[in-house]
C-alpha cells in the first residue's frame, strides 16, 4: 500500500511524531478495518492551508469542537488520503484551487498525529469516543478565492494570520501540540514546490 510506504519513509519532526507513527503504522499494518470509521481507531485526514506568502492560514470555527480548527475529514473507506483532504478543503470552506505541496515529505505528507476524540453528538446521534489516526498535507490556496460555510460541519471560515489561528483554538492540547507544529514546521518547507490535484 502506497500509503504506508509513504509513512515510513515520512520523517518525524519531533517525539510526538516519532510515537504516532509507531501507532498509525501499527494500526494500517494489522486493522483490516482501519479505513473505515466503524473502527476505534480510524484513518482522517486533515489539510493546512496557507498563503503563497506563508504568513495567513484557512481555519473554520467547527461545529463538533466549538473552536476555530484546521479541515479534515474521515477516509471512509478511501486509501487515497492526499485526494480525501483537498475535498475536504472545498466542501467545508468552498476553495478549489488550492495546490498540494510535494516538497513536504513522501507522498506529500506534512505532519502525522494520533488525535483522542471525546464522544459527543452528531446529527442527532450519539457517536462514542474514539482515536483518529491522522495524516495531514499542505495546501497552498488563494486568500482571494470565495470562502463559504458548511453548516453541518462549521459555523465560520476565514484566513487568519498565523499567530492570531493559534490564539483563536480554544483546544489548548491541539493548539499548543498541532497547530504550533505546523507553524514552526512552515519555514522548512518550500510551497512554491507543489502539484495540481
Amino acid at each position: 500500500m502506497p500509503l504506508i510506504s509513504d509513512i515510513r519513509a515520512y520523517q518525524p519532526f519531533n517525539q510526538q511524531e516519532i510515537a504516532d507513527r509507531q501507532v498509525i503504522l501499527e494500526q494500517l499494518e494489522s486493522n483490516p478495518r482501519v479505513f473505515d470509521r466503524s473502527s476505534l481507531a480510524h484513518m482522517t485526514c486533515s489539510i493546512w492551508t496557507v498563503d503563497p506568502a506563508k504568513t495567513q492560514t484557512l481555519m473554520v470555527f467547527h461545529n463538533t469542537y466549538n473552536s476555530w480548527s484546521w479541515i479534515g475529514g474521515h477516509a471512509d473507506g478511501e486509501r487515497d488520503l492526499a485526494s480525501v483532504a483537498l475535498r475536504e478543503l472545498e466542501e467545508e470552506t468552498g476553495v478549489a484551487n488550492a495546490r498540494l505541496v510535494a516538497s513536504c515529505g513522501p507522498g506529500g505528507i506534512y505532519s502525522l498525529e494520533v488525535l483522542t476524540v471525546d464522544g459527543h453528538e452528531k446529527r442527532g446521534a450519539y457517536v462514542s469516543s474514539h482515536l483518529h489516526l491522522n495524516v495531514t498535507y499542505l495546501a497552498v490556496a488563494s486568500p482571494d478565492e470565495p470562502l463559504r460555510i458548511k453548516p453541518d460541519e462549521n459555523s465560520g471560515v476565514r484566513w487568519m494570520g498565523l499567530d492570531e489561528a493559534l490564539a483563536a483554538s480554544t483546544e489548548p492540547w491541539m493548539r499548543d501540540r498541532i497547530y504550533r507544529k505546523l507553524v514552526d514546521k512552515l519555514p522548512t518547507v518550500d510551497v512554491h514546490r507543489s502539484r495540481v490535484r
